[in-house]
């Protein structure tokens, strides 16, 4: 029987949000900056998507829309429930605020971020946390990848997942140029510059890219494996190689790695999370050991280590 949080009994699969729209150059940046601006007043929700957002953000409706739920999903932004508030974020900050690390997303840790942070929302992305978590396949066709979808959730609409699927693809692979489409559908996502998921020579068919990400920095690989940390087991002060690797929702899972790469990384991991975290093969098991004076909290600063040294390399090519 599969594990993790989409097969508990209550449930309730999301495929639909994003309208259609997959995230697009600007938006998280854009949204980060209104809601940035409105945040200390009460009751900015209007002020950020009220009917002037369509004049503010020179979109249609449904586009706004999609924004709104693009820059939540990735974490940039946050709505509580029952208030009429939007507010920023600690990585939205990080990101897009006043010194931010990289508010036009040059740096492809902010992509592995926002690459994160979709798949690991299982509550409003089924078919992200799905495909990157359960899915066995390596290479796919379209067609296919929607009825197992269904085969899951069979109560869902076909057509509301066939939209969300194709939404998917969209967000992971580059569409191959047409003269009916536009060079902004065929250059519409950034995520689209990790290689996750590429088109194989047959139409409609796809395969999945697993293997060592080379620009995956291992402090946001570290960010991640905190955060899975604190989802899957927070009280333990140990956490296998196994769930690392393997687990639903795991960075060896949503980053597509091999056991190859994910063993390199956790080997290395005391020089990059200093006293917080160390590897451990005693006895026989493999596993990472967690300070236990760390707070998950503070998992967003190993972050700045990556956009640190990748700064450092670029002064260094100048010279």
């Amino acid at each position: 029987m599969a594990r993790g949080p989409l097969y508990q009994q209550d449930y309730n699969p999301q495929f639909s949000g994003h309208e259609t729209f997959p995230l697009r150059y600007g938006w998280l940046k854009k949204c980060f900056d209104r809601v940035s601006q409105t945040e200390h007043e009460p009751g900015n929700k209007p002020l950020c998507w009220g009917d002037d957002a369509i004049a503010r953000f020179g979109v249609g409706k449904n586009m706004v829309a999609s924004m709104r739920h693009w820059a939540t999903v990735a974490g940039i932004i946050e709505e509580p429930t029952g208030a009429n508030q939007v507010k920023t974020t600690q990585l939205g900050q990080l990101l897009f605020g006043d010194g931010g690390l990289d508010p036009y997303l040059e740096n492809p840790n902010s992509l592995w971020l926002i690459h994160w942070k979709l798949a690991t929302e299982w509550k409003k992305k089924t078919t992200w946390y799905w495909a990157f978590s359960h899915y066995s396949a390596v290479t796919f066709e379209r067609d296919k990848f929607v009825e197992r979808l269904q085969r899951d959730w069979p109560k869902a609409a076909k057509a509301t997942v066939k939209n969300d699927v194709a939404c998917f693809l969209r967000t992971y692979a580059v569409q191959p140029s047409s003269s009916k489409a536009g060079r902004d559908d065929s250059l519409e996502c950034p995520l689209t510059e990790l290689g996750l998921i590429k088109p194989v020579s047959k139409r409609d068919e796809f395969r999945f890219v697993r293997g060592q990400k080379t620009t995956l920095g291992n402090g946001t690989f570290v960010y991640a494996l905190l955060e899975f940390w604190k989802e899957f087991s927070p009280t333990s002060s140990t956490l296998s190689f196994e769930a690392i690797a393997h687990e639903p929702g795991s960075p060896g899972r949503l980053f597509l790695l091999d056991e190859n790469d994910v063993a390199d990384r956790l080997f290395n991991i005391d020089s990059v999370a200093g006293h917080a975290l160390r590897w451990s093969e005693t006895a026989g098991l493999k596993q990472v050991i967690r300070s236990p004076n760390f707070d998950f909290e503070d998992a967003l600063d190993f972050i700045r280590n990556d956009f640190e040294s990748s700064d450092e390399r670029e002064a260094a090519q100048c010279l």
